[in-house]
């Protein structure tokens, strides 16, 4: 397989898991990350791949050497960011191929017509996987990822759980976790704020891995 050089603008837990995969796979990455204190992180655990800049500037990305890129992809937890990057790679740098993070789902449409070739929405895929009626167990595996290290799950969140009348910036949830959705009967899915106040019957969709599925189950079930 032929190796090729991939930038990676965001240097948080999508633009790490797979800055891995890729790196494992033989390829040349270089990630862009804003604070360095994430880049220190992604050096000492991935080698000398993270450079500390703006990934939506020309001279960072001229920096980054994007004229020789095969492909930038796009992580950021800023849709307008991940769209301005994409668009300065393929218009200002000829990079062949764009791939974006869309976080708000209602984002991909504008996307795509903007020019970006691919268009990844963790929400909308979740979403793909969830079936109409699930059993309420207290926790759902909905989709294991990567190796059968990342997965998918859902939580009901019952009257018992520590959890209720708490918000998520109250809870100490592993590093590796994040909350994507919760839905609520009577309201559409939303993605939750650090704010986001978790109530009885919530159902709640998340992103882990195996080492830190227990640890969620105990914050959120116990």
């Amino acid at each position: 397989m032929k190796s090729l050089y991939i930038v990676i603008v965001g240097g948080g837990n999508i633009g790490y898991y797979l800055s891995k995969a890729l790196l494992n796979q033989g390829h040349e990455v270089l990630i862009i990350e804003r604070d360095v204190r994430k880049c220190e992180r992604l050096e000492d655990e991935l080698g000398s791949c993270c450079m500390r800049g703006d990934g939506c500037e020309t001279v960072v990305l001229n920096e980054a050497g994007l004229s020789r890129a095969d492909a930038l992809i796009a992580t950021t937890s800023q849709d307008e960011d991940n769209l301005v990057s994409c668009q300065v790679a393929k218009h200002r740098f000829k990079v062949p191929r764009t791939i974006a993070l869309v976080n708000n789902p209602n984002n991909d449409a504008i996307f795509r017509k903007l020019g970006i070739d691919a268009t990844i929405s963790v929400t909308n895929t979740i979403l793909e996987h969830v079936e109409q009626e699930i059993p309420a167990h207290p926790l759902i595996h909905l989709l294991t990822m990567s190796g059968h290290m990342e997965e998918v799950v859902e939580l009901l969140i019952t009257k018992e759980s520590p959890a209720v009348g708490k918000s998520i910036g109250q809870l100490k949830l592993p590093q590796d976790t994040t909350i994507a959705l919760i839905m609520r009967e009577g309201e559409r899915p939303k993605i939750p704020s650090p704010d986001a106040v978790f109530k009885e019957n919530d159902r709640i969709i998340a992103l882990t891995t195996l080492d830190s599925e227990k640890i969620l189950e105990k914050i959120l079930l116990s």
